[in-house]
């Protein structure tokens, strides 16, 4: 019978009659792609050739990972192995791993013939490049935003912004280079807020997710600062002459089909009354009657 040292089964079956597990840990952290051991060892045990399983429960559902005397989990069947007396060692940990997993040991020939410890395992991820969105140009005095964001890493990342590649202070209040400027920083949703932007703000940005598996930056992307919106004068006064010559030329389309001509005077053709039988007639005040080559007595 395997001997416990004094004091730890206070309160328990002796150690002589039935099997006791414990874990160096029971909440384990790994890096993705990095070896972890999940430690079950046996404190006391009588049974020469105890029956050992570890079972993966994850989304509450269980599965086997050692049965029968072998690594029987598909995903760990070639990355894991039971070391002694009844450890599991993962070579290269992957992010599917995270999961609860429970050793179960049966004793036979103990009074206490089972016992079982659940471990709790958490695979950091790295974080990948993230997304970031620089404006290409601003005006002074107005507002803008720059963000960043990463969906890969675990735990969750942190995000710090960096101006010409310098890392720019959660609270510009707390540095002296910064103490005029007016922008915001969340670390969590990786936003970076101006309220009123100034000339000095003009430059290369970039961020960076961080957690403790490690992090990645996108790259520099230059925003300018201009006094004077140049791009927005030029689209307005650009839409403006548009307008007026889309406006023209859809009236001198109209002119070329007619649209605009007056059909009265179309519809009303007056007929003038043509020379009467090449006899005319003078005015009534000259009292006489001229004659003409037609006339006939």
């Amino acid at each position: 019978c395997l001997r416990v040292p004094s004091g730890l089964l206070s309160g328990l079956v002796p150690s002589c009659l039935g099997v006791i597990l414990r874990t160096t840990d029971k909440i384990v952290w790994a890096n993705e792609f990095e070896p972890i051991e999940l430690t079950c060892l046996i404190e006391s045990i009588s049974t020469n050739n105890p029956r050992i399983e570890w079972k993966k429960i994850k989304n509450g559902i269980p599965s086997y990972v050692y049965f029968q005397n072998k690594i029987s989990e598909g995903d760990l069947e070639n990355r894991a192995q039971l070391r002694e007396p009844a450890n599991i060692l993962i070579f290269n940990t992957t992010r599917s791993d995270t999961a609860e997993y429970r050793c179960e040991v049966a004793a036979i020939d103990d009074q206490r013939d089972f016992d079982e410890i659940l471990i709790s395992l958490a695979v950091r991820v790295k974080p990948v490049v993230p997304r970031c969105s620089v404006p290409e140009a601003v005006t002074v005095g107005t507002s803008t935003e720059l963000r960043c964001l990463e969906n890969e890493g675990f735990p969750a990342p942190q995000y710090r912004w960096f101006h010409n590649s310098e890392e720019l202070p959660l609270d510009p209040k707390a540095s002296l280079k910064f103490l005029n400027s007016s922008y915001s920083i969340n670390p969590d949703t990786g936003g970076l807020k101006f309220r009123r932007v100034r000339k000095e703000d003009a430059g290369e940005y970039y961020c960076q997710a961080k957690n403790d598996a490690g992090h990645a930056q996108c790259l520099p992307q230059m925003m300018e600062v201009y006094d004077v919106d140049i791009l927005g004068i030029f689209l307005k006064t650009f839409g403006v002459v548009l307008f007026f010559f889309c406006l023209a030329a859809c009236i001198c389309h109209s002119l070329k089909r007619g649209c605009f001509h007056n059909k009265s005077h179309s519809e009303n053709n007056y007929n003038w009354p043509g020379p009467n039988n090449g006899a005319e007639y003078g005015d009534a005040d000259e009292g006489h009657f001229r004659h003409k080559s037609s006339f006939v007595i």
